[in-house]
């Protein structure tokens, strides 16, 4: 099995965050020191759920044609 050694930027983490906040897919929950955590909204685990349900698929499709393979 092969690793990947991949590196982040530093902006990496906090544009993520900032991506998802707009969406309205996390909120944070207040500030605890110098981090503030977040939490998933409604919108968000909806949105989850359905990104969850196309990879189950994907992966369900790809177990059927490995096993013709």
């Amino acid at each position: 099995m092969t690793h990947l050694n991949v590196r982040l930027g530093p902006g990496t983490l906090y544009g993520a965050i900032t991506r998802l906040e707009q969406r309205g897919w996390i909120r944070p929950v207040g500030a605890n020191d110098r981090r503030l955590p977040y939490c998933i909204t409604g919108a968000g685990r909806e949105y989850l759920q359905t990104e969850l349900t196309s990879l189950d698929h994907v992966v369900k499709t790809a177990i059927r044609r490995l096993k013709h393979a």
